[in-house]
C-alpha cells in the first residue's frame, strides 16, 4: 500500500516515525508551504518538513487545493495530523482507500480545531484520540478506532499533545492494517457533538472576576498558544504556570505577597502564579518578577 502523510505540526512525527519503521511503504509527506517566521519573518519550514528530509522521505508543499488534487491521486491512503486544510471531497476521494485522520478527542466531542484545548479549558476528565475516514463535514467521518486517555490536573495543552501523539501513532498503524483486511468504519453518532473553536488571542486575556479553578483550567489550555495574559501597570504579563490558592482577600486582580508567593485574587478564590513572562522578558519564576516590579499595595492585575 503506498501511504502519504499530510501532516504540518510536531505531534504527526511519532505516527511518522512508526510508520517509516513498521514494514509499510511510506512513500510522501505532504505538508504546509513554508511560512515567514521570527523576528526577521524569514521563510521556515513545517516541523514534518524537517522530520521527512531528515529521513530522507519525499516531501510535497502545494499552495492550494488543486495542487494538493494532483498529487493525491498518486496513493493508496492519505493519513491527517493537523494538515491545517478542509479538503475537499472529490480530492478525498482519489486515493484507492481515501483519507483518515487522527484527530485528538474523542469523537464526536470536541470536532475542531483545538480539541484539547477546549477539553481541558472545559474541565473535562477523560479524552483521547479517534481515528476516522475523512468526508466534507468537519471532523465528522465514520469512525475506525478510539481510545481513551486522563487528563490530568496539571495537564496543559503542550504535555497532553505530547501524550495523545504517542497514543495515537499505533491505532493509525492498526487502522492502516485494518483497512488492508478490508474492514469497514462505524458511523459516527451525532449525539453529543461540541465544536472545539480555534483559540484567539483576546481569548487569552485572564478576566480575574472569574473563580479561581476556571481561570486556572484556562492558563492550561492556552499554554502555550495562544498564551494567558493580563495587564501590570499597562504591560502585559502572560501567566505561564499558576496553582489554586485558598485565600480570597481584596479585589479581582489584586496581588497580595505570602511568603514570597505572589497570590492574585479571583472572583472566587485566589491562584498563586509560579511562573510568568513579561513584555521583553524571558520567563522567569514569580518571585523573580516580584522582586524587580515591587507591587505597591492596592495595586493588581488589570
Amino acid at each position: 500500500m503506498q501511504i502519504a502523510v499530510a501532516a504540518t505540526p510536531e505531534v504527526a512525527i511519532p505516527t511518522l516515525e512508526l510508520i517509516l519503521s513498521s514494514g509499510h511503504q511510506l512513500s510522501a509527506v505532504i505538508t504546509q508551504p513554508d511560512r515567514p517566521a521570527g523576528r526577521g519573518l524569514s521563510l521556515k519550514e513545517s516541523a514534518v518538513a524537517t522530520w521527512a528530509a531528515a529521513n530522507k522521505v519525499s516531501v510535497h508543499k502545494p499552495e492550494s487545493q488543486d495542487e494538493l488534487a494532483l498529487i493525491a491521486g498518486r496513493f493508496d491512503l492519505i493519513v491527517t495530523i493537523g494538515y491545517g486544510m478542509i479538503i475537499r471531497q472529490e480530492i478525498l476521494d482519489l486515493p484507492k482507500f481515501g483519507f483518515i485522520n487522527l484527530h485528538f478527542s474523542l469523537l464526536p466531542r470536541w470536532r475542531g480545531a483545538a480539541p484539547v484545548q477546549r477539553a481541558i479549558e472545559s474541565g473535562d476528565e477523560v479524552t483521547g484520540v479517534t481515528v476516522f475516514k475523512l468526508d466534507k463535514g468537519m471532523d465528522t467521518g465514520p469512525i475506525f478506532r478510539q481510545v481513551s486517555a486522563e487528563i490530568k490536573s496539571d495537564s496543559t495543552s503542550a504535555s497532553l499533545l505530547k501524550e495523545l501523539a504517542v497514543l495515537g501513532a499505533p491505532i493509525v498503524l492498526e487502522t492502516i492494517s485494518a483497512i488492508a483486511q478490508g474492514e469497514n468504519p462505524k458511523t459516527q453518532p451525532a449525539a453529543g457533538a461540541t465544536r472545539a473553536e480555534k483559540l484567539t488571542k483576546d481569548e487569552g486575556r485572564i478576566d480575574w472576576s472569574l473563580p479561581a479553578d476556571v481561570i486556572y483550567r484556562k492558563i492550561r489550555a492556552f499554554f502555550p498558544n495562544p498564551g494567558s495574559w493580563t495587564t501590570f501597570r499597562g504591560s502585559v504579563i502572560r501567566i505561564e504556570r499558576a496553582n489554586v490558592a485558598d485565600s480570597t482577600e481584596g479585589k479581582p486582580g489584586d496581588i497580595t505577597v505570602v511568603e514570597k508567593a505572589l497570590i492574585v485574587t479571583c472572583g472566587q478564590g485566589s491562584l498563586k502564579v509560579i511562573e510568568l513572562k513579561a513584555a521583553g522578558k524571558s520567563t522567569m519564576a514569580a518571585s523573580a518578577w516580584l522582586n524587580g516590579a515591587q507591587p505597591k499595595p492596592g495595586e493588581g492585575f488589570q
